[in-house]
């Protein structure tokens, strides 16, 4: 594989054009979309230069591969125009974890679970964990209904996902907010 120095060279090679076109005949379609039909891949190339554009494969697992004639530069800057837009319209979800102890006062329970609709809200995920102290882990009931408390209180904004885990001295519940 060829080494480039700087990202342009690279965008450049992404999809096959002129001569690197090594099939014998293509589909050819003009710059306006219209099929011209399928032809040998020296013919569509020298129509691609009458019109001082270039013979692109754009589908090379189509049977004949499927050519376009077009601005090679211009269509490489708008298919990563496009990935960019796709990407910045992706959701990145992220996973944000709250910790209380199985004595917890109602109140600030309540704060908790403030903070979690909170956070659900802005479509972030949450992981609800109750963490038990030393004789604490005899009364393993208590975390178990605290969360499943804090389910039912949650139900409109969140779904729970993997339902209740306990590992050692903690017990979880992970919460996917609904859209």
């Amino acid at each position: 594989m060829a080494r480039y120095d700087n990202r342009r060279e690279y965008k450049k090679d992404l999809y096959r054009r002129n001569q690197n076109i090594r099939v014998p005949e293509v589909r050819v379609i003009n710059t306006d979309g219209t099929m011209i039909g399928v032809m040998p891949v020296a013919q569509a190339i020298a129509l691609a230069k009458e019109q001082e554009l270039d013979l692109v494969e754009i589908s090379p697992n189509a049977q004949p591969p499927v050519c376009k004639i077009l601005d090679y530069n211009r269509y490489v800057y708008e298919q990563g125009k496009k990935a960019a837009e796709a990407k910045k319209k992706q959701a990145k979800v992220t996973l944000k974890e709250l910790r209380i102890k199985s004595r917890i006062a109602p109140h600030d329970l309540d704060v908790k679970i403030r903070q979690i609709e909170e956070f659900l809200r802005k479509k972030d995920m949450v992981r609800f964990v109750v963490v038990f102290h030393g004789r604490e882990n005899q009364h393993k009931d208590i975390g178990i209904q605290i969360l499943n408390d804090t389910a039912k209180r949650l139900a409109e904004l969140a779904n729970v996902d993997g339902g209740l885990q306990s590992m050692g001295n903690r017990m979880s519940m992970t919460f996917v907010p609904k859209n």
